[in-house]
């Protein structure tokens, strides 16, 4: 902490715990005890059970569980390589051509994502693309949506970059193919498993675009957590959310423990 008595530090804490526990703890906690609720007792839920869970995690609560994941990671792993690739030809363009690159990749997060859901479902609901009513019309959106962080991220990370390893490698004779692939992704390694981690948390969360745009087959987690809470079940869709919440924070944090490998290296 920048501050350096004992007063200040404490007034700190107590600032960010006043805020931090009534703006995400509090709404977070209260989600997690409807989960294990059957009925609301005054303004906290009562009536503990396990039962919302059990259908949580079989039957068709599975099956979203499995299509957000596979969504997620599939437009991760597209979006990151796309960002990447963005991210180093925009490094090549100069300031001009980057700034232009940039604004292109920014687009789609300037706009709200229902936007974004509705511009796909126009562009590729007639041949000779025809995705409406497959599962890869989600991906695509997904992908469109997280892309703009995976290329801001990788994009910083390059500008950060010390231009002395490339240039050692390059002055020992490398190609450009070997600078890149045994110099610079390495140490751009870090950041891109960071990027990799806010694609997949932003995919497991996306609604607005999923909405519009998804398949009977293809049903991801978070519109089952809405429809549950459309219908009133507002204890189920509390178990769901939390499933949809553990089932990221378990991949984010698998995640975060390659990155730290990474840093060390």
């Amino acid at each position: 902490m920048l501050v350096h008595s004992r007063t200040g530090r404490w007034t700190a804490w107590a600032v960010f715990a006043v805020l931090f526990v009534p703006l995400f703890a509090l709404p977070l906690l209260v989600i997690v005890a409807a989960s294990f609720s059957t009925n609301w007792s005054g303004a906290l839920p009562s009536g503990p059970t396990t039962a919302h869970y059990a259908a949580a995690v079989r039957g068709e609560s599975l099956r979203a569980l499995t299509t957000s994941l596979v969504t997620a990671v599939t437009a991760s792993l597209i979006a990151l390589t796309v960002g990447t690739w963005a991210a180093l030809a925009g490094a090549a363009l100069g300031r001009r051509g980057k700034r232009v690159l940039d604004a292109l990749f920014m687009l789609p997060v300037a706009v709200p994502s229902v936007v974004v859901g509705l511009a796909v479902l126009v562009a590729y609901s007639q041949p000779p693309v025809l995705l409406n009513g497959t599962r890869w019309i989600v991906i695509l959106a997904h992908t469109v949506l997280v892309t703009a962080f995976a290329h801001q991220s990788v994009s910083a990370a390059i500008e950060r970059l010390d231009p002395m390893y490339e240039q050692a490698a390059a002055g020992l004779g490398a190609r450009p193919s070997y600078v890149l692939l045994r110099v610079r992704l390495p140490l751009l390694l870090p950041s891109l498993n960071a990027a990799a981690g806010l694609c997949f948390a932003l995919s497991m969360g996306e609604l607005s675009a999923t909405m519009m745009l998804y398949p009977p087959d293809w049903l991801p987690l978070p519109v089952l957590v809405f429809t549950a809470t459309d219908r009133g079940s507002l204890f189920t869709g509390s178990a769901l959310a939390v499933v949809l919440m553990t089932a990221t924070l378990l991949v984010l944090l698998a995640v975060s423990r390659v990155r730290n490998r990474a840093s060390f290296r």
